[in-house]
């Protein structure tokens, strides 16, 4: 059964005084050094039994299996093995659900395979709705088939060239990167150009597709990702939901509107690890490894309005330096890297120690030193 295929929408309902721990956007790929996951397996095993001692129910907000990268659903189930069982197992315990995403093509292997609880969305109350997001998304959310497509391009150009090819542009610093983004911009002004001379000639603008685009690529870059924000905040304000927890933009953060508010779950893709906590009253944003906390520091720039008053052509005038260099990139390579760190699970985990919540680092320590059957036995004896 597709994902993509017509069917009723599936709602949960729970209580609004409900334990819930909500992560999203795991993308587990193929193990392969395009897995964008890397490898932090053993961290989410942690944080699931950390879910299961608290009596909490685990809400997993779309994509998490990223079939597109992996090009087969065996390949990711050979790859993560022991963290979809331990899922599974969860799962099992009535004490995990599904909600499912842009990159979700077969609900299937969730529900049969996995034993999951599978939605659409997660009613908690008459207060708290938990969605993917893509629904938000201005593109992807009104063509799931072609962005599908697209996605499995993306990945196999990454995998071929064995580099990221992403937003944004700050993080993911790379030649390959920086010559696409050229490349790109090239590209738009010969359609300009040509748009130009043919005024009163041609029918329609070449491109206009592409060109509207560029917008929502250089917001995307900014600090908007997906342009998400405006559609949540206006889904917000004409209710009937106080809160609105999403994943998709693999943005995290806590934007509070009146007495209830936007959440942004992140996502578990490269050095990232963020998680939700809500206790039926209010939410805590942290990322698992490093600890850190989230509120609205990085969605200042669009809650200000200083994004909508640019365009793609103003931010590449910001931006572009010569000789492919950009402001953006060239300002972040003294800072700690984030998303484009090509960091094995060990390598993160020095770098990153310093950061390390200490009952974190012990837990870790111990499932490192028990054999597997032994955790596995541990974990269904709680």
């Amino acid at each position: 059964m597709s994902s993509r295929a017509p069917r009723p929408r599936i709602i949960e309902s729970l209580p609004l005084d409900s334990r819930l721990w909500i992560i999203s956007d795991l993308h587990l790929g193929d193990g392969s050094p395009s897995d964008a996951f890397y490898g932090k397996d053993r961290h989410l095993m942690a944080l699931i039994d950390r879910v299961r001692e608290d009596g909490a129910t685990l809400v997993i907000n779309g994509d998490a299996l990223d079939v597109q990268q992996a090009w087969s659903i065996t390949r990711v189930l050979r790859a993560h093995q022991p963290l979809l069982a331990s899922m599974s197992r969860l799962a099992q315990d009535g004490r995990l659900i599904y909600v499912l995403g842009n990159h979700d093509q077969d609900v299937s292997v969730y529900a049969e395979l996995l034993h999951f609880r599978v939605c659409d969305a997660v009613h908690v109350g008459d207060q708290l709705l938990i969605s993917h997001g893509h629904e938000h998304d201005p593109y992807i959310g009104q063509d799931l088939h072609g962005s599908d497509f697209a996605t499995r391009v993306h990945h196999l150009v990454e995998r071929v060239l064995d580099t990221w090819l992403r937003l944004p542009l700050s993080e993911f610093y790379t030649v390959p990167n920086r010559l696409m983004f050229w490349l790109i911009h090239h590209y738009a002004l010969t359609l300009r150009g040509l748009n130009n001379l043919g005024k009163g000639v041609l029918r329609r603008p070449l491109g206009q597709g592409f060109m509207k685009q560029l917008d929502y690529w250089a917001r995307s870059n900014m600090g908007d990702p997906m342009c998400m924000m405006h559609p949540v905040l206006h889904r917000l304000q004409q209710g009937p939901w106080s809160w609105l927890a999403c994943g998709h933009s693999h943005f995290p953060g806590l934007v509070r509107v009146r007495e209830g508010g936007y959440v942004n779950t992140g996502s578990w893709t490269f050095a990232s690890s963020q998680y939700a906590v809500w206790d039926g009253v209010d939410f805590v944003v942290k990322d698992w490894i490093s600890g850190r906390m989230y509120q609205d520091e990085l969605y200042r720039p669009v809650l200000s309005g200083a994004l909508d008053e640019k365009d793609y052509w103003q931010w590449w005038r910001e931006n572009y330096m010569g000789w492919l260099r950009f402001r953006e990139g060239e300002e972040r390579k003294t800072m700690l890297p984030g998303w484009a760190s090509r960091m094995t699970d060990e390598q993160a985990m020095a770098q990153l120690g310093a950061y390390l919540p200490s009952n974190v680092e012990k837990e870790i320590s111990t499932a490192e030193k028990e054999p597997a059957t032994k955790r596995a036995n541990n974990a269904e004896s709680r």
